[in-house]
């Protein structure tokens, strides 16, 4: 039985780009790079959320002493 996957965009794009052979240095740095580009990706979208609830410092305290998990049921 034969199997299909699909690569993604960014998959292709980085097959294109990459068709060659990377040195280890690079591609820890290039590793870093999307590392760094996609935590503040996910800092910025975190800040609009947190701007548009109107949320100021002092709310953090309490969203350490929330209790959020739901118990399993027995």
């Amino acid at each position: 039985m034969a199997t299909t996957s699909t690569l993604s965009n960014i998959q292709l794009e980085l097959l294109r780009v990459y068709s060659r052979h990377v040195s280890d240095e690079d591609m820890v740095a290039i590793q870093k790079m999307l590392a760094t580009y996609f935590s503040e990706k996910a800092i910025h979208l975190a800040d609009e959320v947190w701007d548009k609830n109107g949320w100021k410092a002092e709310d953090t305290g309490a969203f350490l002493k929330e209790h959020n998990r739901k118990s399993k049921a027995s």
